[in-house]
């Protein structure tokens, strides 16, 4: 999935990109003792994230969240507007730190973005810092970590310093209630002392002992915690909610990326799919019952418990409003109607060809701005030419179909799995709904013509040979700190002598590398995609190209310089750039952060850490230990320019600023050329080509032996 930007996506949802470094590293940052400044902030933030359901206990935070008043710093922010808002809403009553916060309730949803723009506008670095420890100590736990992550995406002063991956803030999300269970009784009994006391806990996925529903015998993959933060971070980068004119999002295609990001994730899960001999997803239906269950195995941190939903679960109003009132207390209640309103309405303006406008107007759809269009409607976001017809449909299908019960008042709510962007792609339903989704979009790309031989055709350029190396898979144990879940003491905080760590099995895959070799008549710049997509369906019949076009994930892109005569394209899978390995831990960034600041040690970390994509080790599909077939498609086609991009970057960083249209190498649409109805006439062009692999899963023992090194 590659995302950029907002897909984010990923190689799976990957947009395209600057060229990218010949493997992880190339990016890197080596932080020094002259970047004394920058170190000491990295500092900072690291502890700000730290036991995020506590108050903080060191000092010096502590000094700053009794002293520092905003009212009487009210200057200090150039919008004072904001300043304002927050102020009003901080006195009436904010969401208090002990409460379940979800972006997509209403409520909760205007304070995180005057928070997020009481951080944004803070004037300097030192206003800004005040703010968040402030906050830290008296907003909801929640809210402040989202607010607080996006700013961090958007002020120029925090451009590319390194947050926690989201797994450590709040492990509970992503680790189930045995997990839980077991931390709490370990953390009960230590002892005072100044030793380090380390437990590790062995953990599953909710599908190994609760398989309500065969489709949760694959949580391997749907709960994996890289995915799951995947998804998060790329509504942390993109935001529905943020305004395109005021943070420049309307730059980066965010329309367009929105469709892209769920139609590589769908992909990706597709393929999954038939390595475990699943076949097509299925798609909810409004009218009739969602058959497939779920049973999240959380629990929130107060300790209530995530809403499951039942097999075979039926959707209606008298469902969501049985002994309730029938007033406007909650406009969640009438979800069941307003997801059909708003599809219907959507499914209208594809046919008509127009979308009406708030003040009676109309806009012609199909125009090369179209569908970029047409994803901010569906997203509903500020971009959006009218958000009051075309409302949030995302945020009420996801409610309707989590099952949540309806809450009494804003403060007390209990919302589902698919309320929250970091637990929502556990659930299968998050697929088959965003299946509908696609296919709302695909509805307006039907209209479109077939690409013609001209527009896939790269005249004198011919792709000769495709050579991929052997691709296995495997799984393998991972660690992750989650010493989050518990109440330290303040002494303990201190010591910093307690650690939790959560060991589970993920899917991974060995490095792999594929050569194209291409001929091309003259020298000329080329933009090379490489996909992967299946071949057979789980009958073993061969899938039909026009059906199997949207089942493609994006590998790469990326520019080459062609030479005149041959020119051999090797590539890693380490490459790929929108695909980004395990983050380093808290402690172990934080630990090397302190040494470069007490010892003058060098700090080296990978640029990805301050960026987000789809992890490297979910590249491939698990396939089967006697091998599964899949197909790889690579196209080489004339760059074309981006339609807009920034031409000055502040920095040598990785990867570029969000809102500069520089996270994407050229005009093409994303997906192309299986984002439109295929011609086979004018489908197979010279300068494509399309390859078998078989991908072959096997055990970590096996990976590691001899005869396992030795396989071609």
């Amino acid at each position: 999935m590659k995302i950029l930007v907002l897909v984010l996506c990923v190689s799976v949802v990957c947009l395209a990109t600057p060229p990218p470094p010949k493997d992880f590293g190339t990016g890197l940052r080596k932080l020094k003792m002259s970047d004394k400044i920058l170190l000491e902030r990295q500092k900072n933030i690291l502890r700000l994230f730290k036991n995020i359901n506590q108050i903080c206990s060191c000092k010096d935070e502590l000094q700053i969240a009794t002293t520092y008043s905003i009212e009487e710093r009210s200057s200090d922010y150039t919008n004072s507007q904001v300043v304002k808002q927050f102020l009003t809403f901080y006195k009436q009553g904010l969401l208090p730190r002990d409460r379940i916060f979800s972006v997509l309730n209403e409520v909760h949803l205007k304070q995180a973005i005057t928070l997020f723009k009481l951080f944004y506008y803070a004037k300097d670095w030192d206003t800004f810092y005040k703010t968040a420890v402030w906050a830290r100590n008296h907003v909801n736990a929640g809210m402040f970590v989202y607010s607080l992550s996006v700013a961090m995406v958007f002020r120029a002063d925090t451009y590319g310093l390194v947050v926690p991956a989201i797994y450590e803030v709040l492990p509970m999300a992503f680790f189930s209630s045995e997990v839980v269970q077991e931390a709490e009784v370990f953390k009960q009994k230590l002892k005072d002392s100044n030793e380090m006391q380390r437990h590790t806990i062995v953990s599953n996925y909710s599908g190994y002992y609760l398989n309500l529903h065969p489709e949760q015998s694959m949580s391997y993959y749907t709960e994996d915690i890289g995915l799951n933060a995947f998804y998060y971070y790329c509504n942390v980068y993109y935001p529905f909610w943020m305004d395109g004119e005021e943070f420049k999002l309307k730059n980066d295609r965010r329309g367009e990326q929105y469709y892209y990001l769920y139609q590589q994730l769908l992909a990706r899960y597709y393929l999954e799919r038939l390595s475990n001999d699943f076949g097509e997803i299925d798609m909810v239906y409004w009218d009739e019952p969602v058959k497939t269950g779920y049973y999240p195995s959380l629990t929130y941190p107060n300790g209530l418990e995530f809403p499951s939903r039942p097999n075979f679960a039926k959707l209606s109003e008298y469902f969501y409003n049985y002994g309730q009132s029938w007033s406007f207390k909650s406009r969640y209640g009438y979800s069941y109607t307003l997801v059909k309103d708003y599809e219907r309405r959507i499914r209208d303006i594809i046919d008509w060809g127009y979308i009406p406008t708030k003040d009676g107007k109309q806009i012609e759809l199909y125009t090369p701005e179209g569908f970029d269009i047409l994803g901010n409607i569906i997203e509903s976001n500020p971009c959006s030419p009218n958000t009051k017809y075309f409302g949030p449909l995302q945020i009420y299908a996801r409610h309707l179909l989590g099952y949540a019960p309806q809450s009494l008042n804003n403060l007390d709510v209990a919302p589902s799995a698919l309320e929250h962007f970091e637990t929502a792609s556990r659930d299968p339903v998050f697929y088959q709904f965003y299946k509908r989704i696609v296919l709302l979009f695909q509805r307006y790309k039907t209209n479109l013509p077939p690409y013609s031989y001209k527009e896939m055709s790269f005249p004198g350029v011919k792709v000769e040979k495709i050579d991929v190396d052997r691709l296995t898979t495997y799984f393998d144990y991972f660690d992750t700190d989650a010493t989050n879940m518990v109440y330290l003491t303040p002494e303990e905080l201190e010591k910093e002598n307690v650690q939790i760590r959560v060991r589970q099995q993920r899917l991974n895959h060995k490095p792999f590398s594929f050569r194209i070799n291409v001929n091309s008549e003259t020298a000329q710049d080329a933009v090379v995609r490489v996909y992967l997509g299946p071949k057979y369906d789980e009958f073993g019949r061969k899938i039909n190209m026009q059906e199997n076009r949207l089942n493609f994930m994006e590998l790469d892109q990326f520019i080459w310089q062609l030479k005149a005569g041959k020119n051999t394209i090797e590539r890693n899978s380490r490459q790929f750039y929108w695909h980004i390995p395990d983050r380093t831990s808290y402690r172990d960034i934080y630990k090397k952060v302190l040494g470069a600041l007490t010892d003058g040690e060098e700090v080296q970390l990978d640029a990805s850490e301050a960026f987000y994509g789809f992890p490297n080790r979910l590249l491939l599909p698990k396939g089967k230990p006697n091998g599964q077939v899949f197909q790889m498609y690579v196209i080489v086609n004339p760059y074309k320019a981006p339609s807009f991009q920034q031409k000055k970057q502040e920095t040598d960083y990785y990867f570029h600023r969000i809102g500069t249209g520089n996270n994407y190498v050229d005009n093409y649409a994303f997906g192309y050329p299986f984002d439109r109805l295929i011609d086979e006439y004018n489908f197979y062009v010279p300068n494509s080509a399309f390859k078998d692999v078989v991908i072959y899963h096997k055990s970590l023992d096996e990976v590691n032996s001899s005869q396992a090194q030795n396989e071609p």
